[in-house]
């Protein structure tokens, strides 16, 4: 039986601005294809690539060390944690930018990666983009946290308020182990579906952010 797949990150390119006031990624040739002819039989040739980027590029996973020094960094959260989180989708509408408890209660959310649709992808690589964007409350966090969720995504830039200096849903959630992955597109893909959800990065030490290749499975 063909398995069917729903591919949930952005692309990462050169220059590319993921959150404003980061650097764009650099990618380029460390060993370029023609550098490579002189190394190799005539017709071999090979290209190493370079990238030089900031651990919040293109859609991205949080572990706790990103906001807590003694927090499991990406080489200690167990890859359970990342991979065939059974899903479900919540729908938010455009107009609704502060997302709050209300959207979540009632559901069964334990042990389940929360994917938040909020269609805030369609402004990606644009200014609107970093604008007045959708956010969950703190007591939305703390709704999920107790509801015993393994990990929230949502598609806009941040699942925090970013027009304040406090990050609330970061701290609650990374508290609680619970990951997040932030900058996720195509979720409109999983309206009515049923699916397992996908984000491993790298085991890398100390470090508490990396981009994934975020993507869902369909089992329905």
């Amino acid at each position: 039986m063909k398995k069917t797949f729903v591919d949930l990150s952005h692309t990462i390119e050169d220059g590319m601005i993921t959150y404003k006031g980061l650097p764009a990624p650099i990618i380029c040739d460390y060993l370029s294809r023609k550098e490579s002819r002189d190394m190799y039989e005539e017709g071999t040739e090979f290209q190493i690539g370079k990238i030089e980027m900031v651990s919040n590029t293109g859609t991205y996973v949080d572990v706790p060390f990103h906001r807590y020094k003694d927090g499991k960094d990406l080489s200690e959260v167990t890859i359970d944690k990342f991979t065939g989180l059974k899903g479900i989708l919540i729908h938010i509408e455009e107009s609704i930018k502060e997302i709050d408890e209300t959207y979540f209660s009632g559901l069964d959310l334990e042990g389940k990666a929360v994917l938040i649709h909020t269609g805030w992808d369609r402004y990606w690589n644009t200014d609107q983009y970093f604008e007045n964007h959708p956010y969950i409350t703190e007591k939305a966090a703390n709704h999920l946290k107790e509801s015993g969720v393994a990990l929230v995504g949502i598609d806009s830039v941040n699942i925090d308020d970013t027009s304040g200096i406090t990050r609330p849903a970061h701290t609650i959630l990374l508290g609680a182990e619970i990951l997040i992955v932030e900058h996720l597109c195509n979720l409109n893909e999983l309206n009515g579906k049923d699916f397992l959800f996908y984000a491993v990065p790298p085991k890398i030490n100390d470090f508490g952010t990396f981009p994934v290749r975020a993507f869902a499975e369909l089992t329905d």
